[in-house]
């Protein structure tokens, strides 16, 4: 189950960078914010493991400055992603050693629309003359993505 619907989807992307997706990009969109979640999760765990806590906080969080102006840009912007579809996607990968706190889950939301904030203008600043990201743009962003986080 996707994070977002097809048509908020489409209009989130148009408000964020002017991108004009579709349908289609959709598993993209999703698999990167689930993939880049429980990335950022997986490192989060560490950083509560050599603090020895049980339990991931949200200060565990590895949120760069450039993330955290995604996640106020996307704010602004007065988007919700729904925190249990989020959860259940994150649920399908491997599980982590350590339990998230209820802060934590509440801020996932958050990071997920960061995420996709950046995502859409990175899109936006590798083809700044596209309009309609094609399959090549999404690869070669989602690559970047995968180099920084």
């Amino acid at each position: 189950m996707p994070v977002i619907a097809v048509s908020r989807f489409e209009r989130f992307f148009r408000a964020a960078a002017g991108l004009d997706v579709d349908k289609a990009d959709l598993k993209r969109y999703s698999d990167f914010v689930n993939r880049k979640l429980y990335d950022m999760l997986v490192v989060a765990e560490a950083a509560a493991m050599s603090n020895r806590r049980d339990i991931i906080q949200p200060w565990d969080l590895p949120i760069t400055k450039g993330l955290q102006e995604s996640m106020h840009d996307f704010r602004d912007l007065d988007e919700e992603l729904d925190l249990a579809s989020i959860l259940a996607e994150l649920a399908a990968l491997p599980p982590l050693d350590l339990s998230l706190s209820e802060e934590t889950e509440a801020r996932l939301p958050a990071v997920a629309g960061g995420l996709s904030v950046a995502l859409a203008r990175a899109i936006r600043a590798i083809e700044p003359d596209r309009k309609n990201p094609a399959s090549k743009e999404w690869t070669r962003t989602i690559r970047v993505f995968d180099l920084l986080l």
